[in-house]
This record gives C-alpha cells, structure tokens and sequence, in this order.
C-alpha cells in the first residue's frame, strides 16, 4: 500500500472510492482497490450508474431478462442499480465488520427527481433500503430544503443516510439539526441508535470553479482556489460546535454516533490546481473523503500528507470568505446556483440513464 495512503488513513481520514460499476464488481477491481490502496468505502449517483452502463456488455445478461419480463424502465433501473449495491455491500461487509459498522460502507441515491418532494422522498427511501438489505448500505438524500424532513424521517426509522449536495454553512448546520433530530425520534422508538449511521457529503470542487468564474470577472485572481477548502474548513468548525453540544452528548451516552463529514466533489478541475489539493488541504479525523480513482492515485502517487490541515486553519478560512465578500462574491448566490445546478444535473443523469436501459431493453 502507498504510503500516502497509510498515512491519510493513520490521520483518521476514511479513504472511500466515488465510483462503481458491474465491471469493476465482476473482475474483482474493488476488492484489490480495499487490499492494495485502502478503500473502504464506495459512493454512487446517478452519472456514476450512467457512465457504468454505457461500457461494455457486464448489464446485457440482466437486462435481457428484464426485458423478457415485461419490466417497465423505472423498475429495471432499481433492479440494475440494487444488483450493484447489494454486491458492492457484501464486498466491503468485512470492513463493515472490523470497523464495527463505522465503514465498509456503500451509498445509493434516491431517484434525484424527487429532490424537491419530502414524502417521494421518504417512500423512495424506504424501499431502496429494504430491496438491497444490507446494513453497510447508505441512502443517499440530498440536502434541499424539501429534502431536510426526508433526512430526519430516515434516520428516525432507522434508515441510514448519506446527505448529498451540501454546499453552505447555513444549509450544514440545517441537516445536522435533521439528522440529531432524526436520532432524538428513534430514540424515542427505542431504536439502537449505534446501529444507524451517517455521513454529510460536503462539495467541495464546485464551490472553486462557481466562485473562481465570478472572480474573473470582478478582476481579483488571487482569490481563485481558495473558498472550496475555506468553506469545507469552516464546515468542521460547525462539526466541532456539534460534537460540543448538550444535544449531542445526550445522544451520544444514548449509543448514538457522529455523523462524519464526508468531502465530496474531490477531483481537481482546474488543471492549474494541483490534483490533490482537495485531500492534502482537508485531513482531519473522523472524516470521509470520496474520490474518483483518477484522484486516488494520484494520492497515493505524489500527495503531501502532513498532519491536520483543518483546524489549525480555521482564522484562514474566516479570512479568505470575509475577502472574497469584500471583492463582492455573493456566497448565497453562489450556493443556490451550485445546489440548484446539482439537483439539475443528478436528474439529467437519472433520464440519460433511463433513456439508456429504455433503449437496451430488449427480449
């Protein structure tokens, strides 16, 4: 294994790969990704699935004989998306095992037109969780406003929920007070509470290239490639007030966990950064970061692993949001758009992946 990577896991960073496919599955890839380069854990979404079925020929056998049913499309999707899940679940299970249930986790994404339906939502949930059925299983849910009482209700059932789309500060401290309250209802249920797991995917590179394209044109260049570490900084910061509260310790002596920050949207894209920015510039523990293999490698290839990167900088991040303010980036407009664009772009995905099976569907 690199040594980059041990050293990122030794800092209490969970290494987890932002892809997975049939093929990747069936050739034993994943399984030589948890032995030789530490993953444990894997997150999907939709163009993730979308890419996956385009190549190859690993869904043809699957998708004949759906086709020979009669299945409609949306049922096929959920039965091509589940099989991976389900697989990747068992996969990573003994990693599940030896962390005692904390990785060896896998995430699937509700169908992203619902991302502004709370009760779609919830029922979507519910059923992705019961047809992989598998306890190292994430549902992901993303962090809309609609989508704040579906994270609450999921997790007061039971439901163990990876939060997607979370891009501002305000919108993070909304869905840990879901979440908590989430906890609080299922305590109230007399639910094991340790069984129920979370993590907050914090986006991270799209905050860059949004702010970066405002800065070209307000003529300040040298504030470019630096808000989306500043700003996931600042999220451990809310974290930290969190994991300090009365509210939390309660919970915690109820058996309860934390729900991790995961960093997501970590491959680099602009290639004047360096390729590793956004993990050599946010290691703190008890975190998660995803990444694109092309991203993982190059970790464990050439990143600078040196420590805490997070809370010795927390003035920083204060210092760089307050500049980019007074250059006049307008930080709420920016995370509507990229919350906005988000959900927009996850249900493109969603119809080209329907469009795809619809077109394979074929007895």
């Amino acid at each position: 294994m690199s040594e980059n990577l041990k050293k990122l896991s030794g800092q209490g960073v969970s290494i987890w790969l932002d892809d997975i496919s049939r093929e990747r599955l069936r050739s034993g890839n994943l399984e030589e990704l948890i032995r030789e380069k530490n993953v444990v854990g894997v997150t999907s979404n939709p163009t993730i699935f979308q890419g996956a079925l385009s190549k190859g020929d690993a869904y043809d056998a699957q998708l004949h004989d759906l086709a020979v049913r009669g299945v409609d499309v949306g049922e096929a999707v959920r039965a091509i998306t589940t099989y991976d899940i389900r697989w990747g679940c068992d996969v990573l299970r003994p990693v599940y095992d030896a962390t005692g249930g904390v990785d060896g986790r896998v995430s699937l994404e509700v169908d992203p037109r619902l991302a502004r339906e709370t009760e779609k939502t919830v029922a979507e949930a519910r059923f992705l969780w019961w047809a992989v059925d598998r306890p190292n299983l994430f549902i992901k849910i993303p962090a809309t406003v609609e989508g704040l009482p579906a994270i609450t209700q999921a997790i007061s059932e039971g439901i163990s929920v990876n939060v997607t789309l979370i891009f501002s500060l305000e919108r993070y401290r909304a869905v840990m007070d879901a979440w908590l309250t989430g906890l609080e209802a299922a305590h109230a249920k007399g639910l094991d509470l340790a069984s129920i797991e979370s993590v907050a995917s914090f986006f991270v590179s799209r905050v860059d290239s949004e702010i970066d394209k405002r800065l070209d044109g307000l003529g300040r260049p040298e504030l470019k490639g630096k808000a989306g570490v500043a700003n996931a900084r600042l999220a451990y910061a809310a974290f930290e007030d969190v994991m300090n509260s009365e509210r939390w310790a309660r919970l915690r002596a109820a058996g309860a966990r934390p729900q991790r920050p995961l960093w997501a949207s970590t491959g680099v894209k602009n290639p004047e950064y360096s390729d590793t920015m956004y993990v050599d510039e946010l290691v703190a523990p008890g975190t998660v970061n995803t990444m694109p293999e092309k991203t993982l490698d190059a970790v464990a290839d050439h990143a600078n692993i040196s420590g805490d990167t997070v809370r010795p900088f927390y003035e920083q991040a204060w210092n760089t949001m307050a500049a980019l303010k007074e250059a006049g980036v307008d930080y709420d407009d920016v995370v509507r758009v990229l919350e906005d664009e988000g959900v927009e772009k996850f249900e493109s995905s969603w119809n080209d992946l329907l469009e795809s099976v619809r077109k394979k569907l074929v007895p």
